[in-house]
């Protein structure tokens, strides 16, 4: 049996603000997408990719694939669609029969450890159909509401019971594929679409396991996660 990887770059990245899609920005001379590609392939449990592309960009992002000697796995590249959900679906599409095992990886994330990937897969295999790298919460959170003006905490729940998750995030295909049936009928707008593919899962009732996440694995979203990337990769390579 097989584990195929769904790694997610059609998002437009407004919040970077540069005008091509998150996933083409260069960091260090390279895509984002392709430093992401690039580390699964590196992990040893990733057989195949599929990477969902951002409108009218799939042959880009497959020449970008086939042309680096260091992706060396089979991978396809599919349109993407207007939510994360969306797109992940399309992804899934294309899983192959013997795929059971799906990881869905966000190219936000360009530098996620191998070992992380792995560790997420290990997580599968031994049994749990649902597993999530996490990193333990270190600021105070408040649960809020709104308030006229401002906002009213309305509690503060104990930070050692939270965790701030990551990708890649790892699925029992057969339980993967039944969480984005169900979760399909409440995403027809954008703002209802989940936000990862745990959340379908809990929605299924299913349990979603936590497996130690990586520091490395950050998203990028704004200029300065750019930058800190670039020093995480000169040390790195130092």
């Amino acid at each position: 049996m097989t584990t195929l990887a769904i790694l997610t770059a059609a998002g437009s990245g407004s919040r970077l603000g540069r005008d091509l899609p998150k996933a083409l920005v260069e960091l260090d001379g390279f895509p984002l997408v392709l430093h992401a590609a690039r580390r699964l392939a590196a992990s040893g449990v990733v057989d195949s990719i599929v990477v969902t592309a951002p409108d009218g960009l799939v042959a880009v992002m497959a020449d970008l694939m086939a042309d680096d000697p260091h992706v060396h796995v089979p991978v396809q590249v599919t349109d993407g669609g207007p939510t994360r959900q969306a797109s992940v679906s399309a992804g899934l599409a294309l899983a192959g029969p013997d795929d059971d095992v799906v990881l869905v990886h966000d190219a936000a994330r360009p530098l996620v450890p191998p070992d992380l990937v792995r560790r997420v897969v290990g997580a599968v295999r031994a049994g749990h159909g649902a597993v999530v790298p996490g990193l333990p919460v270190t600021d105070t959170v408040k649960q809020v509401r709104p308030d006229g003006d401002a906002e009213l905490v309305t509690g503060t729940p104990d930070r050692s019971m939270l965790r701030a998750v990551q990708t890649p995030q790892g699925f029992a295909r057969d339980l993967l594929v039944r969480a984005h049936r169900t979760g399909a009928a409440r995403a027809q707008a954008e703002h209802l679409a989940a936000t990862d593919d745990a959340g379908l899962v809990e929605v299924l009732g299913e349990p979603v396991h936590i497996v130690p996440g990586d520091a490395a694995a950050f998203k990028i979203t704004t200029e300065r996660d750019l930058w800190l990337a670039s020093l995480v990769l000169q040390e790195t390579n130092a």
